[in-house]
């Protein structure tokens, strides 16, 4: 697929989003989740993540149950791997029926990031960009 017809197709699957990734988009828009930007249907590469926070390398994806044990998910999850990236998925009735959860094991992973990778100058909060 060249680029242009990725980025037809990233704006298509913005449009055309499920209920459950629509769910989860509210609740990860406008820096909700700890300051961080997350961007919804994001190309990298041949893939397009549903939602992809570049600052801190996570890929969040809504899966449905075509993805059940698809080997083609793991291929993918390598090469995103490979690019620096880390997956986290989550099915679309855990968003739908459990999206407090869903927030916390986010939140969670963002903690240990922060741990793992402590920002440069402590004033400033991840994605953020401003001081307290």
């Amino acid at each position: 697929m060249r680029q242009g017809q990725k980025r037809d197709r990233a704006r298509q699957l913005r449009r055309d989003m499920t209920t459950a990734e629509r769910r989860l988009w509210g609740v990860l828009q406008k820096r909700q989740l700890d300051g961080c930007r997350f961007r919804r249907q994001h190309p990298i590469g041949r893939y397009i993540a549903d939602f992809a926070c570049l600052e801190v390398g996570l890929i969040v994806e809504v899966d449905g149950g075509q993805h059940m044990d698809a080997r083609s998910d793991r291929v993918r999850d390598a090469f995103l791997q490979e690019q620096g990236f880390q997956v986290l998925r989550f099915w679309n009735d855990e968003v739908l029926t459990n999206l407090d959860g869903v927030y916390c094991r986010l939140e969670a992973w963002l903690n240990e990031y922060r741990e793992r990778c402590p920002h440069p100058n402590p004033r400033i909060r991840y994605g953020a960009g401003s001081t307290p």
